[in-house]
């Protein structure tokens, strides 16, 4: 008993010892004033503050060991220091003005560090910088990023596009697991909302490393919206309204923090009638979305854990043809109604040189296909409007003719090791249990079983003029659908990446990385029609695993006035899976096959970004973007996006009565696309031009931030490739103003 007595008060002790605190002084490099309001965090522990009226800043509670420190303010560069923690002394630091964007810590790679001292190229967005621009939603919003499309139906259901590659070739990561909803059909959408999140990461390339199978293409890894600060509280409604669809889309917040315990929520709804095209209303391409976000956070000394949940409702409208044109805002006959439900679990463990993750998540996603009596065919044609309200009223009695439900539950668990000179090395194992089940009267695919397992280890190696990042993994997916195939698939996967500087603010990234994408059910499996893609569907049970191989090459000049960056990408796809057609017709469908055959895509980004001194509040963009995708017959991909420029010149301006303001113009010129494949056809070019200003101004000693957006400006009639009503020769939406406000307790 003694034994144990002393062994209690010595950890105790370590404790009590281990308790410590940061403070210092944030100032101007070149005035050596205080900087009131700075953000100071340190993103391995999730914990900051902001400074006082004097610069000063204390950050108290901390673990022992070595952590990266943040200090941000508008119109600084953003500083970055690992510090040694107990420190010997007080922080003295010194922010350099600049009128470059702050940055931010990313997320999505695994050693959390800024972009600048990235090996992997990252894009990252605010969302509010994303709904600045006016998207109606995340899937539109994240299309204004290079190098990302959406393969859409309509404007609520988009799916993402990295550099020609999308469906479950692209991995998204939401509440730090990933996201499992169906994503391999066409006209499943993103599902969603953008309330209650902070950022939006972009990998574009192989990821396999870091996620496994689905992470071929690339990775859009969604970061929630942050916990408030310690022993601080904030309330804040944001209210926006579209003019196009008379559409409407508010949410209400509230977050707390104390010492140990966290806690937030947020409401969101959404509803669109039809969009306009200027000619025409398109018919059935209404929605509304219900979402609720909700999080509850601990932390101690050795230990912080995070709970989330998010239930998204969604009832989305399937457009088929031009019909009724009215501003009713509930779906017609077909429509899908979704549930989805994502509990997350996200844990660390510090200990003296090193620290673990586990990173728990289930998904219940409940997606349900409501279509028309057959008999209702016909009397369509003659009565739309009365078509519309018998509709609804059946809609009540109606049973889904197609209901899936897909229960996925994840586990993603790494170990930081400690620190051994120049290396920092992390290695874990992740993997997936998912349950597809069918209750529909309809089945697309069968009900089955997938299981997926692997393990990584990778290192990220810091050398005086280089950096060097380097890993490798081991895969295994075995799937089992009921009564019936079975199958099981391996993959081994490796990356090399380095990051050096080739002369004075002249950066060069080099990565070399291998991917690789079991089949999906469907893809298997799958046979029947698909509502929205106006094809019936055959799996083949024969496909392998894709697997490719990718050079990324990205260069960044970066000045105080000037910042030029290319990026070049050049990816091989061994045994890429696509449709074809093979001329038959079942169910007034065309039939397409799933087939294999090796590909090749190729392209990048490049662009240029001018604040020229003395206008320093003045920013001019540009960027141009292009990707081809061939099979190796030489015969082209489908779903490959069209040639971009865009070009926006912003202004930035800090008033006494209005903080934060900017206007900005932008001229997005989309290109012909005539390298299409055989079931395609040619979409013409367009230009799309857009305006919007905005600002923070003070109401009732609050925040109140106002912004106006107008999106297609001229009303410019227009249909993108990758968009699915382009076969019926259905155009786009048309001219769009949305005003927007949020206010902040």
């Amino acid at each position: 008993m003694k034994q144990f007595i002393n062994v209690l008060l010595l950890f105790l002790a370590t404790n009590l010892t281990a308790q410590n605190n940061i403070e210092g002084v944030v100032f101007d490099s070149q005035t050596n004033e205080s900087i009131e309001y700075a953000n100071i965090f340190i993103p391995q522990l999730e914990k900051g503050t902001t400074t006082n009226d004097d610069g000063e800043f204390i950050i108290k509670n901390l673990p022992s060991g070595n952590y990266k420190i943040l200090i941000s303010y508008i119109g600084f560069e953003t500083f970055s220091k690992t510090v040694n923690i107990p420190l010997k002394e007080n922080l003295q630091i010194a922010l350099i003005p600049s009128f470059i964007e702050m940055k931010e810590v990313i997320i999505s790679t695994p050693f959390h560090k800024l972009q600048s001292e990235n090996v992997m190229k990252v894009e990252q967005r605010k969302i509010s910088d994303l709904k600045a621009k006016g998207a109606i939603n995340l899937a539109e919003g994240i299309t204004n990023i290079p190098g990302v499309a959406g393969v859409s139906t309509g404007i609520s259901i988009s799916k993402p596009v990295i550099r020609g590659l999308s469906s479950n070739r692209v991995l998204v990561y939401t509440q730090g697991i990933r996201l499992e909803n169906q994503q391999f059909g066409d006209e499943h959408g993103l599902g969603i909302n953008d309330a209650g999140i902070e950022s939006v990461e972009v990998i574009k390339g192989p990821a396999s490393l870091l996620y496994g199978s689905d992470a071929l293409g690339g990775v859009l890894y969604i970061n929630p919206e942050r916990f408030a600060l310690e022993n601080e509280n904030e309330t804040n409604v944001n209210l926006q309204y579209f003019s196009n669809t008379e559409g409407l889309s508010t949410n209400v917040g509230y977050k707390t923090s104390g010492e140990h315990f966290k806690f937030l929520i947020r409401g969101s709804f959404a509803e669109h009638a039809d969009y306009n095209t200027d000619s025409y209303r398109v018919t059935n391409t209404r929605f509304n979305e219900k979402d609720l976000k909700a999080a509850l956070g601990y932390q101690s000394l050795q230990f912080k854990t995070e709970l989330r949940y998010n239930l998204n409702a969604s009832k989305l409208g399937i457009p088929e043809e031009i019909g009724v044109q009215n501003l009713n805002k509930s779906p017609l006959l077909p429509y899908q109604s979704i549930h989805n439900h994502i509990f997350s679990s996200k844990s660390k463990f510090y200990f003296e040189d090193s620290s673990l993750d586990v990173d728990l998540g289930f998904t219940y996603n409940d997606r349900k296909e409501f279509e028309e009596h057959h008999h209702h065919h016909e009397e369509h044609e003659e009565h739309e409007e009365h078509h519309e309200e018998e509709a609804h009223e059946e809609e009540e009695v109606l049973d889904p003719a197609l209901q899936m439900k897909l229960k996925t539950f994840n586990y993603d668990i790494k170990y930081h090791l400690p620190v051994l000179g120049k290396f920092e090395t992390i290695v874990g194992v992740q993997g997936m249990h998912q349950v597809n089940s069918n209750y529909g009267e309809e089945q697309l695919i069968p009900n089955a079983t997938t299981n997926d397992f692997g393990v990584l280890a990778t290192s990220h190696i810091h050398f005086e003029k280089a950096d060097i990042q380097l890993g490798a993994r081991f895969d295994t997916r075995s799937l089992k659908v009921v009564g019936g195939l079975e199958k099981d698939f391996t993959s081994f996967n490796g990356a090399l990446g380095i990051k050096t500087n080739l002369a004075n603010n002249l950066v060069a990234r080099l990565n070399l990385a291998t991917g690789f994408r079991a089949p999906n059910l469907a893809e298997l499996t799958s046979y029947g029609s698909h509502e929205g893609t106006n094809r019936f569907e055959i799996g083949n049970e024969n496909l392998l695993n894709e697997q490719n191989f990718q050079t990324d090459l990205a260069i960044e000049y970066k000045t105080d006035h000037l910042e030029i960056f290319a990026n070049g990408f050049y990816n091989v796809i061994n045994d890429y899976i696509y449709l074809s057609p093979n001329g038959e017709i079942i169910n007034d469908n065309p039939v397409y096959l799933y087939l294999q055959e090796d590909a090749t895509l190729y392209g990048g980004e490049v662009g240029i970004h001018i604040h020229p001194h003395p206008l320093d509040w003045l920013h001019f963009e540009s960027s141009f973007e292009t990707v081809t995708g061939k099979r190796s017959n030489n015969e082209f991909l489908p779903l490959i996006p069209a040639n971009k420029f865009k070009n926006t010149l912003r202004a930035e301006f800090h008033l006494e009565s209005v903080k934060k303001g900017f206007a900005f113009v932008s001229l997005n010129t989309t290109l012909k696309q005539n390298n299409i494949s055989d079931f395609e056809t040619n979409t013409s070019g367009y230009n799309l031009l857009s305006a919007g200003f905005g600002g923070e101004l003070k109401l009732f000693k609050n925040s109140l931030h106002l912004q106006v957006t107008g999106n297609n400006l001229t009303n410019k009639k227009y249909i993108n490739h990758l968009s699915r009503l382009k076969s019926d020769g259905i155009y786009d939406i048309g001219r769009n103003i949305s005003v927007s406000v949020s206010y902040t307790l």
